[in-house]
Parts: C-alpha cells; sequence; structure tokens
C-alpha cells in the first residue's frame, strides 16, 4: 500500500477523480469528491483497501507506473517526449503530471517509461556508444521497419517482435536539449517455465515466453548510436540492424571514444571557479590517491573529512613537508570532490555532490541524477580535469 498511500497524499483530488471514472474501477463505497482534499484522502485509502483483489491490484499497477515517473528521473523523461510542455507546467506537481500522462498521451506515457530504462542505464554495464554516419533520417515506413523486425526475429529466433520509434530529448551539459530518435524493441525469448498456483491452490510449473527490452538511439547532429541491452554481444548487432535497416548506411561497429580525465591539476591548490547561478556555495577536495612514477605497485591515500580544518593540501603540507608527495613528482591516480549547494528556501543545509573520479577513464557521474550528471559535466570540464575535446561517453 505504500506507493497507493504516496499517490493518493500526492495527486489533487479532481485528479483521483479523473483517474477512477476513466479507469472504470468502483470504489466499494461512495466519496464526497467535492470535500476539502484532506478529507479525500482517508476515506479513499480506506476504500481502496476494501477493494476486491482484481480491482486494488490494478490500482497498485496503474500508481506503481505513475510513481516510476514522479521522481526527478522520471520528470525528465516525461518532458523528453511530450510535445507541449506548456500542459504539464501548469500542473500541480510530479505526480499530477504523471497522471496526467497515464490518462491522456498513454503511447508517450509508455515512452517515457522507455526513456527512464534508457537513460538510467546509460553509461553503464548495459550500455555501448558506437560512431556512425551524421544527419541520417530514421526510417519509419512498413518496408524499413519490417525488415529491421526480420532481422531481430532471425538474429534472437524470437517468434515475436515489438519495435517503438518515436522522437525525444536529452538534457545536455551546456544547458541545450539535443533532439534523438528512440528505438526500444521488446523481444520474445525461448520458452521457460516458472511455478504458480491453479484456481484450486495447487502449485504447478506453467510454461511461459519472457519478454525481453532493448533500446537504442540515434543523435543525428552526432551521427552516435547508443545502444542499452544486458547482453554485450547483441549491442554491436543491434546498432548493426539499426544502420542497416533504418539508417541506409553501412556500419563499421567503431565505439564512441572514452571520457579521459586529468587529475594533474590538483597536485597544487585549486579554485574551483564556478557560476553564481548554479548556486554552488565551496568546492572541496575530500582524497587524493597518488602513485609514485617509478613505483606503480605503491599507492598513498590523503584524505581530508568534512569537518577538519584547511584544505587537503594544508594536511599535505603540514604531515610530509619537504616530502610531500604532492611536490616530488607523484601521480594523482584517484580523487574524491564534494561541491557544496547553498541551502534553498527554509532548508538548513544544502545538498551535496560527491565526484569520484579515477585515472583516466573512470567516474562516477552515471550513478547521479540528470541535473547533477550536467553539473559535474559542465564543472569537470570548466576545471580542466575531463579533457575530451568534444562531449564523449563513458564505456
Amino acid at each position: 500500500m505504500a506507493s497507493i498511500t504516496s499517490f493518493i497524499r500526492n495527486t489533487p483530488a479532481a485528479s483521483l477523480r479523473a483517474y477512477f471514472d476513466t479507469s472504470g474501477i468502483e470504489l466499494p463505497s461512495a466519496l464526497d469528491w467535492d470535500a476539502p482534499e484532506p478529507d479525500v484522502v482517508r476515506p479513499l485509502l480506506q476504500a481502496v483497501d476494501e477493494m476486491d483483489d482484481a480491482a486494488r491490484g490494478r490500482v497498485v499497477n496503474d500508481t506503481d507506473r505513475v510513481g516510476s515517473l514522479s521522481d526527478d528521473a522520471g520528470q525528465v523523461a516525461i518532458y523528453s517526449v511530450i510535445h507541449d510542455r506548456t500542459i504539464l507546467d501548469g500542473l500541480a506537481n510530479a505526480h499530477d503530471r504523471a497522471l496526467w500522462m497515464f490518462l491522456n498521451q498513454r503511447v508517450q506515457f509508455r515512452h517515457a517509461e522507455e526513456v527512464r530504462f534508457t537513460d538510467e542505464r546509460r553509461r553503464g554495464r548495459s550500455w555501448d556508444g558506437f560512431i556512425c554516419d551524421v544527419d541520417c533520417t530514421v526510417r519509419r515506413d512498413p518496408n524499413s521497419v519490417d525488415a529491421f523486425r526480420a532481422a531481430l526475429r532471425a538474429q534472437f529466433a524470437s517468434n515475436n517482435v515489438h519495435v517503438d520509434i518515436f522522437e525525444r530529448v536529452r538534457p545536455t551539459f551546456d544547458g541545450e536539449d539535443c533532439d534523438l530518435v528512440q528505438i526500444t524493441v521488446y523481444r520474445e525469448g525461448l520458452p521457460d517455465d516458472h511455478f504458480a498456483f491453479d484456481d484450486g491452490g495447487e502449485l504447478v510449473r506453467r510454461a511461459y515466453r519472457p519478454v525481453f527490452e532493448a533500446a537504442m538511439t540515434y543523435e543525428p547532429s552526432t551521427g552516435v548510436i547508443e545502444v542499452v541491452a544486458n547482453d554485450r554481444e547483441s549491442r554491436a548487432e543491434l546498432a548493426q540492424f539499426l544502420a542497416r535497416h533504418l539508417l541506409g548506411v553501412e556500419f563499421s561497429s567503431e565505439k564512441v571514444p572514452m571520457r579521459h580525465y586529468d587529475l594533474s591539476v590538483l597536485l597544487d591548490r585549486f579554485a574551483f571557479p564556478t557560476d553564481l547561478e548554479d548556486g554552488i556555495e565551496r568546492v572541496e577536495v575530500r582524497q587524493l590517491r597518488l602513485m609514485p612514477i617509478d613505483h606503480e605497485g605503491r599507492r598513498v591515500t590523503f584524505e581530508n573529512a568534512a569537518k577538519a580544518d584547511g584544505t587537503i593540501w594544508d594536511m599535505a603540507d603540514e604531515e610530509f613537508g619537504a616530502n610531500n608527495p604532492l611536490r616530488r613528482g607523484w601521480v594523482i591516480t584517484q580523487a574524491k570532490l564534494a561541491i557544496k549547494f547553498h541551502p534553498k528556501g527554509d532548508a538548513r543545509r544544502g545538498r551535496s555532490l560527491t565526484l569520484a573520479v579515477t585515472m583516466p577513464h573512470g567516474c562516477n557521474l552515471k550513478d547521479q541524477t540528470e541535473q547533477e550528471q550536467l553539473i559535474g559535466d559542465k564543472y569537470l570540464r570548466r576545471w580542466g580535469i575531463l579533457v575530451d575535446d568534444q562531449p564523449l561517453f563513458e564505456d
């Protein structure tokens, strides 16, 4: 009931009424929808609790889906697929926006779910990026889509394949949206079985075919194809089918270069310049791991706790003096930075973003929220730590 409770408590009564009217789910008892909103919540929660299993199960499933698009990442996904953003801007809150999409634009709601699936796994272990031709048009005519679907069926021995192709955007580190086309694939897997109870309450094994989801995006301005799929070997194949059948170009299997990080700027005291509009109070270096050039197997780690006096460079000078490794040609192989933001509204403390960077290609940016990724990307470049010539991607 946790998700249902959150859904009902955070959604305006008028929108809740629209949900039950549209879904056709009957409440066990009459409800005064015109009562003040606090007086609607408790009887509605009680009514849901009194529903039969089938009706309550539908409400649980629906509220889980709506709730999954009511956090920050979900809202980014919703805004990335809707054509008229002013509709969402006029709604009460995140739950209201997600529910409006669920009730009024079911296809776009599913696309938003697919966007979240894709972007949450982007730059992670399920992701690969490939270089392709720029400014291609993604074909959507029946012959091209059928050829693409046939290639998937043959490659994965799938009887059934469903393909979604839709326009979307993705925020970039400079604050602009980049235009993408997303292609989401649902394919039927090989037969399997699982335990279930039959109508008589007996435990039996039932056969089923699992459905696997994979997603691709194509960015015309850069020619980059990104693929999210659990099976590493299948990612290049999926990108190849996309290039051949939907873009009409040859595919070279060339991967997008990895990001490159350089921590040498942290060998000396660094000021970490920021822009006022980003609300950053200060930036602290919490940890540095160093390696001597002539002994690759050795490591020294400096750590300066949040409440410590002075900077990490002060600590290194005080503890090691003339033998300070920062001044003796050692190499920084890892750093942890804490970006502290000013408090907002009535909050007593501002939030903090911790970035862990490992030479030469590692960073925890992919584990942060979309907004945190934009901030981290922006300033790691400005500070000279992220040293790509262009916005590339993690491997």
